[in-house]
Order: structure tokens, then sequence, then C-alpha cells
């Protein structure tokens, strides 16, 4: 499995971490979003959205709308937040597959929740609060492709 570590000391460098893989990420590609509550998981999906020619004010929180649509940009950003699901079962009644095989990025928030829901292929950032503004996103990924994408970040 292939790692990548990223401190990010402001809002700048979520954006810059943000930008960085809005250029990488192929189209299909799912990221699952790890972090306590008020870490930084939306923030990042805001970075690379607006990275992507979405409108940052457009980008909020799923929380209590589950999925969030993204399609003004050049790809097409899929948000989803398992926080309030009960189960699994309740995830995949959302369909996800059909964003997962989608022509966009798919952001899962709290995907620990819903891991074995995941495809076998995705990218995992886990988010930690290291201070007042700083955050720590360690970037995993365990299959070829995205793993040289990780290769790429590290340069």
């Amino acid at each position: 499995m292939s790692q990548f570590s990223f401190l990010a000391a402001s809002e700048a460098d979520t954006d810059r971490l943000g930008k960085l893989l809005a250029d990488i990420l192929p189209a299909g590609t799912v990221v699952a979003l790890v972090g306590t509550l008020g870490a930084g998981k939306t923030r990042l999906v805001q970075a690379v959205a607006t990275a992507l020619g979405v409108p940052r004010e457009e980008v909020t929180s799923p929380t209590f709308v589950l999925v969030k649509e993204y399609s003004s940009g050049w790809v097409p950003v899929y948000h989803i937040d398992a926080y309030r699901l009960r189960d699994e079962d309740e995830f995949v009644e959302l369909g996800p597959e059909e964003y997962f095989d989608g022509a966009g990025l798919t952001f899962v928030e709290w995907a620990d929740r819903v891991e074995n829901c995941l495809p076998q292929n995705y990218l995992r950032i886990e988010i930690e609060v290291a201070g007042d503004t700083e955050r720590r996103f360690t970037i995993s990924a365990g299959f070829r492709e995205l793993s040289s994408l990780l290769t790429s970040l590290q340069e």
C-alpha cells in the first residue's frame, strides 16, 4: 500500500492539496474521507471542487441531504455523507454504485462507516486535527493505478 502524508498549516494549504488532487485524480475515482467532526472533510471536497471550476459557495456539507452533485465544473463531483446513516444497507439504498461508476469524482465522508460498500479500488484520505488551523492528511491507495498518483503528489 502506498501512502503520502501532508501537513496543511492553513486553509490555503488545503486549497493547494485540493488543486493537486483535482489535477491528478482521474474521473471515476472514489475517495474515502475519514476524520472526526470538524476535521476538514467537507473543506477538502470544497477545495477539489473549486479547483475543478465549481463555485466555492455551492459546495456545502451533504449531512442532511446525504448526496450532493456538483456538475458546474469540468468534471462532475459527487459528494456523499454517511454520518447520519443507520447502517450499510441504508447506504446501499442511496445507489452509490451509480456514482462510483460515473464519470466524476466521488467523495464519501465518514467512509469508515460504510467501508464494506466501497468499490475495491479507492483512495483513502484520513484527516487529523493537528492544531487550531493545522490538519494532517494521510492519503493511501492499495492498488497500482492510484499508487502511482501518490508518487506524483510527493513530487
